[in-house]
């Protein structure tokens, strides 16, 4: 390969180093040698014959033309993958990897199942599924599809409303033998929450009665936890009560494994949203997995569809 030439796997190196800043990371994610990443980046430079990142000891950043020569790389190797696509899907077959972003239980307990169901109709499609209750950047992190529970900074991303998720208040039959079932929502000062330290406010209990007034009402207890599958598990033990999404326990409450409490009084429900990044929401595999998400996402218990 002639170190003068501008090709596709430098371009490619070149666009994730800058997305990621960190040239392991890319390594890594690539499956190739850090000194082959290094080695792409100064043969670009070279072909280009400009300075296109700046290393500093803890990162790695674009300079002025790197940051141009960057939004033109992107470019060409977007309409370099849409042009695949279109080959590929003329010869009726959607191949390649799609990359997907997914709340940590949602994922486990459900997405997962839909992704399976997927690849069993497009078994050249590879998904690589990654779970994260954490907002990451998708583009840096080189993410295709986002799902994601809660309200939503504003962002460049492509934005697709799913519904709404449903939440109950539940506790272990043991427990509430031991503590005793809660009448009214003033009785549930008195026992232990399950609490959750990524929730802002998770401290204060907000219910919606039956006659549609609002009660909120401070809670607290022994454990906190940041996931919520540790929360499914805590319930079942018999750790405490609390609000959860009734796909996270609509099966151990089917089973007795755990009770509705207060079933008059609902906290309120949280909004599911799809994130899409721009430039993938052309690729024919990615139109696929987001229309496929979409027709089976209302199968999942609780999730209110819009």
């Amino acid at each position: 390969m002639d170190k003068s030439e501008v090709t596709l796997e430098r371009l490619r190196s070149f666009v994730r180093v800058a997305e990621r800043g960190n040239l392991s990371a890319v390594a890594r994610e690539l499956g190739l040698g850090q000194s082959t990443i290094t080695r792409h980046l100064r043969e670009l430079e070279e072909a280009v014959g400009v300075a296109l990142l700046s290393r500093t000891t803890r990162r790695v950043v674009l300079t002025d033309e790197g940051s141009r020569y960057y939004a033109d790389s992107l470019q060409i190797l977007r309409l370099v993958d849409q042009a695949g696509e279109e080959a590929r899907a003329a010869r009726g077959a959607p191949a390649g990897t799609i990359r997907l972003s997914c709340t940590a239980a949602l994922g486990v307990l459900h997405i997962s199942g839909l992704i399976f169901a997927f690849q069993d109709r497009y078994p050249d499609i590879r998904v690589d599924l990654g779970l994260t209750d954490e907002r990451i950047d998708l583009v840096r992190e080189g993410v295709d599809i986002a799902l994601r529970l809660g309200p939503l900074t504003d962002s460049g991303l492509k934005l697709r409303p799913l519904g709404l998720s449903r939440r109950v208040l539940v506790a272990a039959p043991a427990y509430l033998a031991a503590r005793g079932r809660p009448a009214a929502p003033g009785d549930l000062a008195g026992h232990d929450a399950i609490t959750m330290a990524n929730v802002a406010g998770s401290d204060v209990l907000e219910l919606r009665g039956p006659d549609g007034q609002r009660h909120r009402v401070p809670v607290g207890g022994r454990l906190r936890v940041d996931q919520g599958l540790a929360a499914r598990e805590a319930f079942r033990a018999g750790r405490g009560f609390g609000p959860t999404h009734r796909w996270l326990v609509d099966d151990l409450v089917a089973a007795g494994g755990l009770e509705v409490i207060l079933p008059g009084y609902t906290p309120p429900a949280v909004p599911l949203n799809m994130l899409i990044v721009p430039e993938r929401a052309a690729i024919a595999r990615v139109r696929l997995l987001v229309d496929f998400l979409v027709e089976r996402i209302g199968q999942i218990p609780g999730l209110e569809t819009s």
